[in-house]
């Protein structure tokens, strides 16, 4: 039988991996009424960047291998520029690792550089992978078909020379593209959505939706101060905010959020938990920041919101917790539709704000009388090669979607990005949503 002492590095690290889940799983559920908040949320976010550096830690062996071992028998490998290349590629690895536990550390006003670097280097880390593993694949896919899967020469000693450094090269480019690309302001999209019956005193009501602009090590007061003032410019009837807004502890990050005190929307401002929000261990602080701010968060409950031109005409907005608060057994939140929708009927148009998409088919499946529901969550992918797996994860991905005769639902692909300050195959956005009567 074999040893812990002889498994590979590889296998060392799948094991490591699976004993922080499993300590994750023992803590959510036995240790999550016994701790307090603040020892709940480090033990949370301690766990999972423990996690996430050991499943890195396959990858980052790889990468090395790729990137320095295979040159290490050629004629440069004693060169000073060659030793420079170790360092620079050691670096790499050290910060891409070091990425989760700004989350610990590193929270204020403004990005620290540190952190922008380190998440920059876990994005190129993402795309390199991805490179390394896909041009690997199409290699061991052509030496098949040639039939030379049992030779070796100048030939294959090049080709596979040839892999690290195109991939290297490929990583570069597309993280500058992805740089740039998340550097611009959000992109504005104005979308018309017929709601059914919705009261003609209320035609052309502007929403303005905002999600996922996770304020913590990578987005800052002077980001969100931006936002603040391009949603102000289209001068909204509505703004809604359906999580994510935020990564970090309501006290460390408050003088970031002050900007949010400028939204003066006439029908109110209103606010949803992300799976986020939970993970900060400090929805409560966060319900009551918000609120002297004058944003309303909807924590299972909804309002009526009233047309400006008559009493009478009204629609229901509701929203829901974050269903990962249930996973997380979150004490005396999680997804309550019932209770969320109570007072809410057919007769009266109802709009629903959920964060992530699979509770908005949740809520179908319940309630199929919705009208429109607004959520969040995906970022649309946010960087290649992520795209694949939040459009495979999610019953929908970004955009608007029609579900049934009188049902809508739109998925914002976010209005900042999560950690990585890339996008690659997604573009941050304000959704300007103007509600048409029938």
């Amino acid at each position: 039988m074999i040893s812990f002492k002889q498994l590979p590095v590889e296998a060392k690290a799948a094991v490591a991996a699976g004993v922080v889940f499993f300590s994750m799983m023992l803590s959510r559920s036995y240790l999550a009424e016994k701790l307090d908040f603040r020892t709940r949320r480090w033990l949370l976010r301690l766990q999972m960047a423990l996690f996430a550096n050991t499943l890195m830690l396959m990858g980052s062996l790889h990468v090395w291998r790729s990137t320095v071992t295979t040159f290490t028998r050629s004629s440069a490998a004693s060169s000073f520029c060659f030793m420079l290349w170790k360092i620079a590629v050691f670096m790499f690895l050290a910060l891409a690792h070091s990425s989760f536990f700004t989350l610990l550390f590193l929270v204020a006003e403004e990005p620290y550089f540190f952190s922008l670097a380190a998440y920059t280097c876990l994005g190129a880390y993402i795309i390199l992978i991805f490179f390394l593993f896909t041009l690997g694949s199409v290699e061991q896919a052509y030496k098949f078909l040639a039939g030379r899967g049992a030779k070796a020469g100048t030939g294959n000693k090049n080709r596979t020379a040839l892999k690290p450094v195109l991939a290297v090269l490929l990583t570069v480019v597309l993280t500058v593209v992805g740089l740039l690309n998340a550097s611009q302001p959000p992109t504005v999209n104005s979308v018309e959505i017929p709601v059914h019956k919705l009261p003609s005193t209320m035609n052309n009501l502007k929403v303005v939706l905002l999600s996922d602009i996770h304020l913590g090590p990578t987005v800052g007061k002077t980001k969100l101060a931006m936002i603040v003032r391009m949603v102000k410019a289209l001068k909204p009837d509505i703004t809604v905010i359906v999580g994510d807004l935020t990564d970090a502890e309501a006290k460390i990050i408050r003088p970031a959020v002050e900007p949010l005190g400028e939204l003066d929307s006439p029908l109110g401002t209103y606010f949803v938990t992300g799976n986020h929000e939970y993970y900060t261990s400090d929805v409560s602080n966060w319900f009551e920041l918000l609120k002297s701010f004058k944003i309303q968060p909807l924590h299972n409950e909804n309002v009526k919101i009233v047309s400006p031109k008559s009493t009478s005409d009204w629609f229901c907005l509701a929203g829901v917790d974050d269903i990962e608060a249930d996973v997380l057994r979150y004490l005396g939140h999680g997804m309550d539709l019932k209770k969320a929708l109570r007072g809410c009927s057919s007769e009266h148009p109802i709009m629903l704000l959920a964060h992530q998409p699979i509770a908005a088919k949740w809520a179908l499946q319940e309630r199929p009388d919705i009208n429109l529901i607004l959520s969040g969550h995906t970022h649309g992918g946010q960087i290649f090669p992520l795209n694949a797996g939040a459009y495979l994860l999610n019953p929908f991905f970004v955009g608007l979607y029609k579900v049934g005769q009188n049902t809508f639902v739109y998925v914002s692909p976010g209005t900042m990005y999560y950690g990585i300050p890339m996008r690659l195959g997604s573009r941050a956005e304000i959704t300007e949503i103007i509600l048409r009567s029938p």
